[in-house]
C-alpha cells in the first residue's frame, strides 16, 4: 500500500507542473476594490445631487457590493442589480441591448438574464472583464454616467489593492 502511495505521490508530482501550465490565471474583482469603485460611483452621484443605487457585481454576476442612497425609489434596487448583471455576463454595457431593442431587434427581450436598459458597465482588467458595475435611479443618460465614473476608477482601485499587498 505505501509503494501505491508513494507511485501516486510521484506521479503527481511529475504531471501537476503540466497540468498547471495549462490551466489560465483569472483576475478576480475583490470585495476592496468594488468599494472603492462604488465609493467613486457614490460621490459622482453626490457631485451631480442624484439619487442612485450602485452595485458592482463580479465576473459571474454575482453582487458584491449594493448603495442605495438617500432617498432612491426601492424598485431601482433590483434595476441596478440587473444592469451590472447584465454587463457582466454578456461583457458589453447593458445599452447595447436597449439599442438593439430600439432598433427593432426586439427578440433581444428573450435573453435570458439580460436587463436592457442604460447604465450597466463592465469593469475591465488587461482585456478581461472581471466584474461590472449597475446604476439606477434618475435618467438613463445619467445612470450610465455614474457608472462610467466607477467603472473608469477601477483600474487606480486595483493598482492600489495590489501596492497594498507588496
Amino acid at each position: 500500500m505505501k509503494s501505491y502511495r508513494a507511485i501516486l505521490y510521484a506521479t503527481f508530482l511529475l504531471i501537476a507542473p503540466a497540468v498547471r501550465a495549462e490551466l489560465p490565471v483569472k483576475r478576480v474583482l475583490t470585495l476592496n476594490v468594488a468599494k472603492r469603485i462604488a465609493a467613486v460611483a457614490e460621490a459622482e452621484a453626490n457631485r451631480r445631487h442624484l439619487t442612485a443605487v450602485i452595485v458592482v457585481v463580479d465576473d459571474a454576476g454575482h453582487l458584491l457590493v449594493l448603495h442605495r442612497l438617500d432617498n432612491t425609489q426601492v424598485a431601482s434596487v433590483e434595476v441596478g442589480i440587473g444592469k451590472a448583471r447584465t454587463a457582466a455576463i454578456f461583457r458589453r454595457p447593458s445599452k447595447d441591448f436597449e439599442d438593439q431593442i430600439k432598433q427593432g431587434r426586439v427578440a433581444a427581450l428573450a435573453l435570458p438574464g439580460a436587463t436592457p436598459l442604460q447604465g450597466g458597465i463592465p469593469i475591465i482588467l488587461d482585456g478581461q472583464v472581471i466584474g461590472a458595475i449597475g446604476v439606477s435611479g434618475e435618467s438613463p443618460q445619467e445612470d450610465e454616467d455614474v457608472a462610467k465614473a466607477g467603472a473608469a476608477a477601477s483600474a487606480a482601485a486595483i493598482a492600489a489593492e495590489g501596492a497594498s499587498h507588496e
